[in-house]
This record gives C-alpha cells, structure tokens and sequence, in this order.
C-alpha cells in the first residue's frame, strides 16, 4: 500500500526518484505539525484561514505550500480553488498521503531553493512551517524572489506563535531548526530581495508575515 502511495506521490517522470525501498528511508516525526488539542477545532481552523486568506488566492494561481500539514493542505484545497498546487516537503508519507486525496496536484520531496522551474513562477507561496528550512532566511528569500511573479505574496506562518515554537525547537531538535524572524531582521533580509512587508503579527499563539514581491 505504502509503496503504491508514494509511487502516486512522486512520479518518476517529474524529476525526482523513480525507485523507493523503504528499508533505506527513516521518516522524522512530523507530529510537530500536529496543533494544540487544548485549543479548539473552530480557533485553529480560523488561525487557519487567517493565514489562507492572506495569500490572496485566486482560480488563476499558482500555489506553493513549503512544510504543510496535511489539514493546511485540506483547508488550501476546500476553501481556494486555484490553478496549480504544489505541496514541497520532506516527508514521502505526508506526500503520499496528499497526492492520494488530490491527484491532480503536484508533491514534490526535495529542498525549496532547488524548485524545477517547470512548476514556477507562482503568485502565492506559503511558509508554513518555516523554523523546519535547514536554509538561512536569505538563501529562502533569494530563491523565491527567482520563481515569484510580480506582485507574488510570501505568507509566513505558525498558528500556535513563536513560544509554541521554541518549546518546539527543544522538543524536536531534528526537524525545528531555527526559529521565527523577528519583525526588523525579516523586514531587512525581505527588502535585499525586493519583498516589502505588508502584514505582521506576533503575538502569544499567532504570528503571520506577509511580503509582497516588488520585481524590478
């Protein structure tokens, strides 16, 4: 089943593995993704929403979801319908998972700033869990500003907020590798790549960033 799972998830014919022995792949515990049960279903799913919605999705776009959960995808999918969907993650099970509910979309394992130009440019890209990129903040920004249209929105993200995030951080040293930007430090790094900062938050249990691409 599994097999049959990921073979549907990264076809071999887009640009990625064509063999898998499972043997051989050690997935991390991605239950860092999972959200506080102790916070309501409704209050995630409008933390959710919030940050969808910042994206500015049209039925024309093309979609970059970085690091995504499952339900993230789910809600991308129900609530904003677009032209293309590609979900980058280093899980082949996750992605397994999201191509069997969502055939026409494209998975894709591999590292974020080596993104195919075939699947680029796009018009909105999701950080969602940014603090899992083993990359600096300038090397995100600088490929990113390489496979954005003009006007393209960067939504950076975390539902739970910033101390949510280094309790993470000490809990899954493996996979929460940084934390999140501070508001002048990603202001500084966005403006070298021609992003300015429309929206930003950071608050106990939110934070959301919004850059806009402004190509020369």
């Amino acid at each position: 089943m599994m097999q049959s799972l990921v073979s549907a998830a990264i076809p071999s014919n887009e640009g990625t593995i064509s063999t898998v022995h499972f043997e051989d792949v050690l997935e991390k515990n991605w239950s860092v993704l999972d959200f506080d049960k102790t916070n309501s279903d409704e209050e995630h799913l409008e933390k959710i929403d919030r940050i969808i919605s910042s994206g500015k999705i049209v039925e024309t776009s093309k979609v970059l979801v970085s690091v995504g959960s499952e339900d993230f995808v789910d809600r991308v999918v129900d609530s904003s319908p677009c032209q293309q969907l590609l979900v980058v993650h280093d899980s082949l099970f996750i992605l397994a998972c999201i191509k069997e509910k969502y055939d026409k979309f494209k998975c894709w394992q591999g590292e974020l700033i080596n993104i195919p130009d075939k699947w680029t440019p796009f018009d909105v890209v999701f950080l969602y869990f940014l603090p899992a990129l083993p990359f600096e903040l300038h090397q995100i920004l600088g490929s990113l500003a390489e496979h954005c249209l003009p006007g393209a929105r960067v939504v950076i993200s975390h539902p739970q907020g910033r101390q949510v995030v280094e309790e993470q951080r000490e809990k899954y040293p493996d996979i929460v590798v940084s934390n999140l930007p501070e508001k002048m430090t990603l202001q500084s790094i966005a403006i070298e790549h021609s992003f300015e900062m429309t929206d930003f938050v950071d608050e106990p249990g939110f934070y959301l960033a919004v850059l806009k691409f402004n190509a020369n």
